[in-house]
């Protein structure tokens, strides 16, 4: 059976529904993070679960070397549009080392992690991100902050797309933040879900442990001010090799 995340984001719909992203957003935070990072013209970054390439194609943009991952067909083929001799992309599984000892700083943000069934996964994508690091690289994580998501749930949505309604409920099960989507499109029913671990700093903190990484510093949005558990937006963890 396949997991959710094989099946959505490789559909013409996940595209249409996320195309208004905020790229603006993005571009403050991945400034910020260079800001503080002080990387040379050097450092090779890699992108893990990097989509359709904007934050890989931005850090290149300010003249740094990235590759970027993903394991959707079509999200890398429109992002290898952009490659260039400095940037690459290819279709490759979070869970399994992509070249190891490579890359100077690996990047995973804007939730793009705990999408998988098995606990075991996690650690997986964890100890492959720390394999593809060069020994005193850097890990940076940026996931949701799971506790605030769930006190804030917005249950029930509707966005309409072009054409199309979206009907989205979200809830929570087991330990995971389900969005339920539902739609027409050509007189034909469509459902997709979903389905992201609501994992806590405590559990990253266990994952990085038993991969050999040191977490050095812990930011709660894309300020990059001090995380808070119950206040902050995001969860941004800075990781040591």
């Amino acid at each position: 059976m396949k997991n959710w995340f094989d099946t959505w984001f490789n559909t013409s719909y996940y595209h249409l529904l996320y195309k208004d992203r905020n790229t603006d957003e993005a571009e403050f935070f991945l400034k910020n993070l260079l800001t503080y990072l002080k990387p040379d013209k050097q450092t090779k970054f890699l992108d893990v679960a990097c989509g359709k390439g904007r934050h890989a194609i931005f850090i290149n943009k300010m003249g740094y070397h990235i590759e970027g991952i993903d394991l959707s067909k079509d999200s890398i083929q429109y992002a290898n549009q952009f490659a260039n001799d400095s940037l690459d992309f290819n279709i490759h599984d979070m869970r399994s080392c992509y070249k190891k000892n490579e890359f100077d700083i690996v990047m995973n943000v804007f939730t793009s992690f705990g999408y998988f069934n098995n606990p075991i996964d996690n650690l997986k994508a964890i100890q492959s991100m720390s394999d593809n690091l060069k020994n005193g690289g850097k890990i940076v994580l940026d996931f949701m902050n799971a506790k605030k998501v769930i006190n804030e749930l917005v249950t029930s949505e509707q966005k309409s797309v072009e054409h199309i309604n979206f009907n989205i409920k979200r809830s929570v099960q087991n330990g995971y933040i389900i969005k339920d989507i539902h739609f027409t499109d050509k007189q034909k029913e469509f459902h997709f879900q979903e389905k992201v671990e609501a994992l806590t700093l405590s559990n990253f903190k266990d994952l990085f442990e038993k991969s050999g990484l040191n977490i050095i510093n812990l930011w709660g949005d894309y300020s990059l001010n001090d995380f808070n558990a119950l206040q902050s937006q995001r969860l941004i963890i800075l990781a040591q090799k």
